[in-house]
C-alpha cells in the first residue's frame, strides 16, 4: 500500500532520514516544518535540499504550534498517515527557553492531533516521545509499562504530555496513535547540539571539549539508521481493537558509557581530545536503557550498528560537509 505521509519536523535530524526512507520505499512524503534557529538553519536547509530532489516530496514551511497552519497550507491534500517529529528538542535549553517547549512540543502536537481528527481517510498517527520521560532511575532497561511521572526537566515533561493528549484523542475520536520514545539518537547529518557532534567539532579544531560527570553518565547511543528503517512497516500497522494507543521504546538496548563515546570520537578522528569535567547538570539524568523487546516483536526492530561503526560514519560525514 502506498501511503502519502505527512511528516512534520521533515528538516530535522530524524526527520529527514525518515522522509529518505519512506520516499525509498515510494511512498509520497509531505513535509512541513518552521525552520526556527535552534541550530544551523542551513544545515536544516542542506537536509531539504536533498529531499526536494525526490518527485515523491513536497515541502511546506509552517509552525505547527499556530493554531490553523496546517489546515490552511495542506487545504483538501489526503493524508493516510502522520509522522509527527516536529518538537522542541534538547534537555538544558529547556532550562533557558521554557514557553518554547511547551509551545512546540504541547501545542505544536495538540494542533497536530486537531489536524488528524477531521481528517477523511487518515489510518494512523505515529509521533516522537523520549526517552526523557523516564526521569532519574537506577538499573534497567526501562520498560514502556514502568510508572513514569516524575520528568527530570520540562523537555521530559513536555514529551509525556503528548504521550496523554494522544492517549485522550485516542480514546475520544478513535484515532490509532503510536508514541516512539527515542533513546539518544545519532549518526549522519545530527544535530549540532548534541554530544557527539560537539564533540566532533572540538576535536577537530583542537579545542578542549567539557565532560559533565562522566564517571557516572552512559546512553543507549541509537544509530538512527536503525530507527528509520522500521518506520515505513510501523506506520502501515496501525493499533487496532480496544488498544488505540502504543507506546514503543526505540534504542539500541546496549548502553554506553560517556566515555566510550569520547573514546569512538577519538578514534574517528584520529586525535586525542583534550577534556575539561564538570558536575552533572541540571536535567540530565545519569543514564538511559531501552527494553524493545516489543519493538522486536511487532516490527522486527533490531539495532545492528555498534557505537563505534556509527561515530566513525557521523565523523567521514562531517569531515565532507564542512569540507575539512
Amino acid at each position: 500500500m502506498r501511503m502519502r505521509v505527512l511528516l512534520t519536523g521533515a528538516a530535522g535530524f530524524i526527520g529527514y532520514h525518515s522522509a529518505q526512507a519512506l520516499l525509498a520505499e515510494g511512498h509520497e512524503v509531505v513535509g512541513v516544518d518552521n525552520l526556527n534557529d535552534y541550530y544551523d538553519v542551513e544545515l536544516k536547509k542542506a537536509r531539504l535540499n536533498r529531499l526536494k530532489k525526490n518527485k515523491g516530496f513536497r515541502f511546506f514551511q509552517l509552525d505547527t504550534a499556530k493554531e490553523g497552519a496546517l489546515e490552511t497550507a495542506l487545504g483538501s491534500t489526503k493524508i493516510t498517515h502522520i509522522l509527527n517529529l516536529a518538537a522542541q528538542a534538547g534537555v538544558r535549553y529547556s532550562l533557558e527557553n521554557p514557553r518554547a517547549y511547551v509551545s512546540s512540543n504541547v501545542m505544536g502536537h495538540l494542533n497536530v492531533l486537531e489536524y488528524a481528527r477531521h481528517l477523511d481517510g487518515l489510518e494512523h498517527v505515529a509521533y516522537a516521545s523520549s526517552s526523557s520521560v523516564y526521569g532519574e532511575r537506577e538499573g534497567g532497561p526501562f520498560s514502556e509499562s514502568d510508572v513514569v511521572r516524575r520528568p527530570a526537566s520540562l523537555y521530559a515533561a513536555t514529551k509525556l504530555g503528548g504521550e496523554m493528549l494522544s492517549e485522550s484523542y485516542a480514546q475520544l475520536y478513535k484515532i490509532p496513535q503510536t508514541g516512539l520514545r527515542f533513546f539518544t539518537v545519532y549518526g549522519p547529518w545530527g544535530r549540532p547540539d548534541m554530544a557527539y557532534f560537539i564533540f566532533t567539532k572540538k576535536i577537530l579544531t583542537g579545542e578542549p571539549i567539557t565532560l559533565y560527570a562522566p564517571d557516572i553518565m552512559s546512553r543507549d547511543f541509537t544509530y538512527v539508521d536503525d530507527i528509520v528503517s522500521i518506520l515505513p512497516r510501523l506506520l502501515a500497522s496501525p493499533p487496532s481493537g480496544e488498544a488505540l494507543h502504543k507506546i514503543y521504546n526505540l534504542g539500541n538496548s546496549r548502553p554506553n558509557r560517556l566515555m566510550d563515546l569520547v573514546g569512538a570520537v577519538e578514534a574517528a578522528c584520529g586525535i586525542k581530545a583534550k577534556s575539561f569535567i564538570k558536575e552533572q547538570q541540571k536535567g540530565d539524568v545519569t543514564s538511559t536503557y531501552a527494553d524493545i523487546r516489543a519493538a522486536k516483536r511487532d516490527f522486527g526492530f533490531e539495532p545492528k550498528v555498534s557505537l563505534q561503526k556509527g561515530i566513525l560514519n557521523f565523523v567521514d560525514w562531517y569531515r565532507k560537509f564542512y569540507n575539512l
